[in-house]
């Protein structure tokens, strides 16, 4: 039995899809070519109507007057030879005679003989053409007497019509023989004239269908010209929004297409300019913060040194910290921890717009890292933990706890305890679920609580937080390949929601135990600014 190979189907879709694509892409070709064989046909229609109409007519006239004059002729030269009253057989005589002219049509002669009675004389005998083949029409005009004046001479004339006869046309025609006798009635067959305007009918038709080939073939020429200056520019575009800011187009020629070429090279120049311009200050304004943050750490590791020494006077039960000094010295050390946590937010944000951020993966037991998060900072009598044991994922765990901190302790300030953390698996992502009892975030907040230094409320310019917790957090997800979402439950509170790859992993990440970049100490963001205030 053999074996159906599915690659040749999904070659064969491919290759439709292909098609298809390329249809597509090519509608402006497509829509003129069919422009121009419409407007080829139409013209080649036109005109072949129009020349099988006047071939027609000429030709037929050209039989017709031929054949008519012909029968006159014999019916003024042999009809109005027979007696008033001729026999049958001299009706019959005479038919043939006429019958035998160059035309070769047959010929009908009605007339009465002495007895009274209507006698009939034809060509071909008495099987031949008869009276029956006559319209009756042309029999009523032939026999009726017209009016004889100065305008009408003669009170009959010579009558014709066009009939079909089993597909074959045929010319009739009937007239009196002026002065008294017979009547005469001629059929003409019409069929080598048919056979010769269908030929004709044919060569236009043949004729019609080499210009509509002809009209597509120099459509496509045409487009193939006009259109490749497009495509080049729409490949240039495509380039440019890939980020190719130096691509240029080959201008050539002063048309619209050229000039169109030269303000595409403008805007790509200015563009290419404007792009510098900016990365430039961005850049200045990246290493000013970092730099920044760096001289303030110095002056900090020596002010810390000293409000540590300061606090331990005010924990000791000596007294020795006089009263009056004593509420500045706490201010100290609060703004003094505060400061400090701006610092490490600072250049941890400039680690990630600079991109320098990366990865340090180990296998993270999901449940013990969170129940290592909320006992670091003491946490465990109003955080609910819905987490089994065994769901391990390769994660980052100091940038995991980072992010962990930050949503925990953010829900425990503004939504209040108890805060629910869940986890759960969904097909190859880590689901953490961080949900408090507030009162919600309001819906105009939603959209701005990741933002960095955004405060809800306008009257609380200042708080415990730098409003950098949420949007670190989010830049932790990210490098992972992850996203934190917030929304308000039906229940009440406000739920965040971590999606993490269980198998984390970018471009330069390193191995666990191989330490941080040069600069990056320990401690950085570990979430002491978790309580930014979003709310």
């Amino acid at each position: 039995m053999t074996q159906q190979d599915p690659g040749g189907t999904r070659g064969w879709t491919a290759a439709r899809k292909g098609v298809l694509s390329r249809l597509r892409f090519t509608s402006l070709r497509l829509r003129l070519v069919l422009v121009f064989g419409l407007v080829a046909l139409t013209a080649a229609v036109s005109a072949s109507g129009i020349a099988y109409w006047l071939n027609r007519e000429a030709v037929l006239t050209r039989t017709q007057d031929a054949v008519l004059r012909d029968f006159e002729q014999e019916m003024q030269n042999r009809a109005s030879a027979l007696p008033e009253q001729p026999t049958q057989d001299e009706l019959q005589h005479t038919a043939g005679q006429m019958a035998g002219s160059d035309q070769r049509f047959s010929v009908l002669l009605v007339a009465r003989n002495a007895d009274g009675k209507t006698v009939y004389g034809s060509s071909g005998g008495l099987s031949g053409f008869s009276l029956r083949d006559v319209p009756v029409s042309l029999r009523t005009a032939v026999n009726k007497t017209q009016k004889v004046d100065g305008t009408n001479k003669h009170p009959h004339h010579l009558y014709w019509q066009r009939i079909v006869d089993h597909d074959t046309p045929y010319l009739v025609a009937g007239t009196r023989v002026i002065g008294g006798g017979p009547t005469g009635y001629m059929l003409k067959s019409l069929e080598p004239e048919a056979k010769d305007l269908n030929s004709l009918a044919w060569s236009l038709g043949i004729a019609t269908g080499l210009a509509l080939i002809g009209s597509a073939l120099l459509a496509q020429a045409a487009a193939t010209t006009v259109l490749k200056p497009v495509q080049r520019l729409g490949a240039a575009a495509r380039r440019l929004g890939e980020g190719k800011l130096d691509t240029r187009l080959r201008v050539s020629g002063t048309d619209e297409l050229a000039d169109l070429s030269r303000t595409f090279n403008n805007a790509a120049e200015a563009l290419e300019k404007r792009v510098a311009d900016m990365a430039a200050r961005d850049e200045a304004s990246r290493r000013f913060v970092a730099d920044m943050s760096h001289e303030l750490r110095t002056p900090l590791t020596a002010i810390t040194a000293v409000t540590e020494v300061l606090e331990e006077e005010l924990e000791a039960e000596t007294g020795s910290m006089d009263p009056m000094i004593e509420p500045a010295v706490r201010l100290v050390v609060s703004e003094t921890r505060r400061l400090n946590d701006l610092v490490e937010n600072l250049m941890e944000v400039t680690r990630f717009d600079a991109g320098t951020a990366r990865l340090v993966l180990d296998d993270v037991d999901i449940a013990d890292q969170i129940t290592a998060c909320i006992d670091a900072r003491a946490w465990l009598d109003a955080v609910e933990l819905d987490a089994e044991r065994g769901i391990h994922a390769r994660l980052d765990p100091r940038r995991l706890d980072v992010i962990l901190a930050n949503l925990i302790g953010n829900a425990l300030k503004h939504g209040g305890s108890p805060v629910r953390v869940s986890v759960r698996e969904e097909d190859d992502s880590l689901v953490i679920e961080v949900q408090d009892h507030g009162p919600g975030i309001p819906e105009d907040v939603l959209p701005h609580v990741f933002d960095r230094f955004y405060k809800a409320s306008a009257s609380r310019p200042r708080s415990e937080g730098s409003g950098l917790g949420l949007s670190i957090a989010l830049e932790n997800a990210h490098i992972h390949g992850g996203e934190i979402t917030a929304a308000n439950s039906p229940d009440s509170g406000a739920v965040f929601t971590l999606r993490l790859p269980r198998d984390s992993a970018e471009p330069g990440e390193r191995p666990s135990g191989d330490g941080d970049e040069p600069g990056d100490e320990a401690d950085h963001g570990t979430g002491q600014d978790a309580k930014g205030d979003a709310r």
